[in-house]
């Protein structure tokens, strides 16, 4: 039996969606371990007063929860 743990996160990316879903990702994968899913559960843009787009991915990642030793 496994027991996974979901978490949200949220990517940032000048250029797109997928960008910034894959850099939330890549992030994540850095500190978490044996992640297994990540659902897009939101896309918005964000503009700031320059008129700058900013795309915002949020995932809910899953991963192997590993119980304290």
């Amino acid at each position: 039996m496994s027991v996974y743990r979901v978490t949200e996160i949220i990517g940032t990316s000048s250029t797109s969606w997928e960008d910034a879903a894959a850099e939330a990702i890549r992030t994540a994968a850095g500190t978490l371990r044996d992640l297994r899913v990540a659902e897009v559960v939101k896309l918005d843009i964000h503009l700031d007063e320059g008129g700058a787009i900013t795309y915002r991915t949020k995932l809910q990642l899953s991963f192997k929860y590993e119980a304290s030793r």
